[in-house]
């Protein structure tokens, strides 16, 4: 099984391990694309108002145009402990040890798009690239990814089992049409429901946990399911579409 995380906006700062090597992330079919982003935000960097136009950001946020220059000599970080945030927070994963932390360490992905995709443990540096920016070019993130990531996520669902927990952007750098599903929605006291949007990413992280360190290896839906009841979660099931059900 492999659990697709959606990346955080947010990242650690720092690292301990050695500067960016491409050839050190999974699934290196990918790196030609990554690396032609990589060499365009670098260049982006160099000119601040175009950057903040392309990335969605404003004045205050420069810093992020800071990281993105730095971005072949900064120091790494293992992809899980890089990206922060509610979900990432909800996953805890460095509370993980032994095998829990092993089998974490082999079921967690996260969909970037800079990376397209990595392991828990790929070194990567700080960055800034959300799946909606729109660099200078024209074309769309999606349209540069897909023909590149969706071949690479069909030989993953051909083997085994992937829960999607990515959002509708990152979703759209690469398909996954047979991946198990995952909604979050509040139900109200009067019965009616609404989508969770503030802790949507809470609830998806504690899922991952629980997903990412079950000694059961579960191969449909159905044993996802299963997983998430067992963690206390209320869950619903339709096909391959899991709808999370929590309090409104």
């Amino acid at each position: 099984m492999i659990v697709l995380l959606p990346p955080s906006e947010t990242k650690r700062a720092g690292g301990d391990q050695a500067p960016l090597d491409l050839d050190a992330l999974s699934w290196p079919v990918l790196n030609p694309l990554r690396a032609e982003l990589v060499a365009e935000l670098v260049t982006l960097a160099a000119d601040p108002e175009a950057s903040r136009r392309a990335l969605g950001l404003s004045a205050s946020q420069d810093g992020e145009i800071a990281r993105n220059a730095v971005l072949r000599s900064a120091l790494t970080l293992p992809a899980l402990r890089r990206y922060t945030g509610v979900l990432y927070d909800a996953l805890d994963f460095d509370s993980l040890t032994g095998a829990a932390a092993e089998r974490a360490r082999a079921r967690l992905a996260v969909g970037s798009a800079l990376f397209g995709l990595v392991r828990a443990g790929d070194p990567i540096p700080a960055y800034r690239l959300s799946a909606g920016a729109k660099l200078p070019g024209g074309r769309s993130l999606s349209a540069r990814w897909r023909p590149v990531l969706e071949p690479v996520l069909a030989e993953i669902s051909g083997r085994e089992l992937v829960v999607d927990l990515r959002s509708g952007s990152y979703a759209a750098l690469g398909r996954v049409p047979d991946a198990v599903q995952v909604e979050v929605v509040a139900e109200r006291a009067d019965g009616t429901r609404a989508v969770v949007s503030h802790f949507n990413k809470a609830h998806k992280g504690r899922l991952a946990r629980a997903l990412a360190t079950t000694r059961a290896e579960p191969d449909d839906a159905a044993a996802v399911a299963t997983v998430a009841r067992r963690a206390g979660m209320r869950v619903e099931r339709n096909g391959n579409r899991l709808t999370v059900v929590v309090a409104g």
